[in-house]
């Protein structure tokens, strides 16, 4: 028995020092941003690692008189928004209808959609593009809205998929008893029993479109203000560089992203542990 005990306490030693040591390499560079966006960028480059003597806040004013950075804002917040209220919206009932209805074909569009996964972004990129422009999409907060909800169909399908294994036909069968049409089945009896899930997209998604940097660099229209993180990236050149500018804008930027993730943390770490036992 103190063997045992010896192995318990020896092993959750191992585990809480890495532990500590993957918070600190996760955290440092939070921390280092936060640092960098309270000195000047003759500081910044002076001493990189050093704590800032003083308040320093020029960095933010310079950063929304240098750029229009209040519209990269709106802009990035009008994209993550839309496209999650879009995404919550179509991707659950498609993978409800390939799960609840199953056949030939419901089966040929999940592989369809698994198979999708399996290939890089750069690879159809340009035909994207080409697409986008056929479509009129190209140039418009509306191209990069439709290509983040196509991105997220194939997981979405996938993780949603597993966690309906999980739901009971029977609940359902008893609001179709009850008069509800397979519409309204879905919406208030189904959906709601998904919170878990939906929360696991809502934070994936939504930090890879608040975090996104090419589709807005390359879709939205170039000469006006596109979103935070092509704003962030305009004030490094190929000769000069202000990061004191930057890291302000990283700091901005990181705030609303730790809000939804705080406010969905404990739906996202049951849907990733439920989906992955039900799957």
């Amino acid at each position: 028995m103190e063997k045992a005990q010896r192995k318990v306490k020896s092993s959750d030693f191992v585990l809480l020092a890495v532990t500590v040591v993957l918070a600190i390499l996760f955290l440092y560079p939070v921390l280092f941003a936060l640092m960098s966006a309270f000195k000047s960028n003759g500081d910044i480059l002076k001493s990189p690692v050093s704590f800032p003597t003083t308040l320093y806040i020029q960095n933010f004013k310079d950063l929304f008189a240098q750029s229009d950075f209040g519209t990269a804002i709106l802009h990035s917040i009008f994209l993550t928004v839309v496209s999650e209220v879009l995404i919550v919206c179509i991707v659950p009932m498609a993978a409800y209808g390939i799960e609840r209805r199953k056949s030939r074909m419901t089966g040929f569009i999940y592989t369809f959609f698994l198979e999708g996964m399996m290939i890089p972004f750069h690879l159809y990129m340009f035909p994207l593009f080409k697409q986008m422009k056929t479509f009129h999409l190209f140039g418009n907060m509306a191209g990069p809205i439709v290509c983040y909800i196509a991105g997220s169909i194939a997981f979405g399908t996938l993780l949603y998929s597993s966690f309906l294994k999980g739901v009971p036909l029977e609940i359902e069968e008893a609001a179709q008893i009850d008069g509800c049409t397979p519409f309204q089945t879905f919406w208030k009896v189904t959906f709601p029993l998904l919170g878990p899930c939906t929360g696991s997209m809502v934070i994936l998604n939504g930090l890879g479109i608040w975090n996104d940097y090419l589709m807005p660099y390359l879709v939205m229209p170039s000469g006006k203000a596109k979103t935070i993180t092509v704003e962030i990236a305009s004030f490094v050149g190929q000769y000069t560089a202000r990061w004191d500018i930057v890291f302000a804008g990283t700091v901005i930027s990181i705030i609303p992203a730790l809000a939804i993730f705080c406010m969905f943390q404990k739906y996202f770490v049951k849907g990733i542990t439920a989906g992955a036992a039900k799957g």
